[in-house]
């Protein structure tokens, strides 16, 4: 009997150092790519993901209210231009305005050379209409012609927009290429080169009342580039 005694103490000592490992594994876990992947861990993950409050995206947000970025100061002050003409009068379509500001140049430059009097009072102011007319007609006494070839528009950019009382303002560039020839009555070249185009900038300045519901405007000024 007295020899059992030192196997039996073997024994309890080996079963509390077993019952001390399982305690620890418990509490400390395993570690990855032993065994299963901890439930608890991936539980407390998804807690955490679910408890995230997601902020709006100040990056995006930067961007979207940053003020436009502009090539010059002028580029600026005819943006503002548009704005405030935008605002003055909501209908206002920028491109819109360019197609028609395209149409009424070729029209004007045609009939200032075939002496279109109805369009031309149609889409000039009285003014403008009236140095039209006056050249007109100094040709005519003159006994010349005028014939205008209108080849190519290459430019037409705004480059002055004001709302001013309650008149819309807006000056275009027009950069074009032309062939323009002044002929005595019997046919012989007075200016101008039949076979040679010029190559023309004019600064045309077009006007419209914002409460005027007739969609058209009217040329209000001309001026060469200085």
């Amino acid at each position: 009997m007295g020899e059992g005694f030192p196997f039996l103490d073997i024994v309890l000592f080996a079963m509390v150092a077993a019952f001390i490992i399982l305690r620890l594994r418990g509490v400390l876990g395993r570690r990855p790519g032993n065994g299963r992947s901890g439930q608890g861990s991936a539980s407390r993950q998804q807690s955490r993901e679910e408890n995230v409050v997601s902020l709006p995206d100040r990056a995006q947000d930067t961007v979207d209210s940053a003020e436009p970025e502009y090539a010059s100061e002028e580029e600026a002050i005819v943006a503002a231009g548009l704005t405030e003409i935008r605002l003055a009068d909501p209908r206002f379509d920028a491109e819109e305005f360019l197609r028609g500001a395209r149409m009424a140049y070729e029209m004007i430059v045609t009939a200032y050379a075939v002496a279109d009097d109805a369009i031309l009072r149609r889409l000039l102011s009285d003014e403008v209409y009236e140095n039209f007319s006056g050249a007109i007609q100094e040709r005519i006494a003159e006994g010349h012609t005028l014939e205008t070839t209108l080849l190519t528009i290459h430019t037409t950019d705004i480059v002055e927009a004001r709302v001013s009382g309650e008149v819309v303002e807006i000056t275009v560039k027009f950069v074009a290429d032309v062939i323009n020839v002044t002929r005595e009555e019997n046919g012989t070249v007075v200016t101008g080169d039949p076979d040679q185009a010029q190559d023309v900038t004019d600064f045309w300045t077009f006007a419209h009342e914002i409460r005027n519901s007739d969609p058209n405007w009217q040329l209000v000024e001309t001026r060469s580039p200085q």
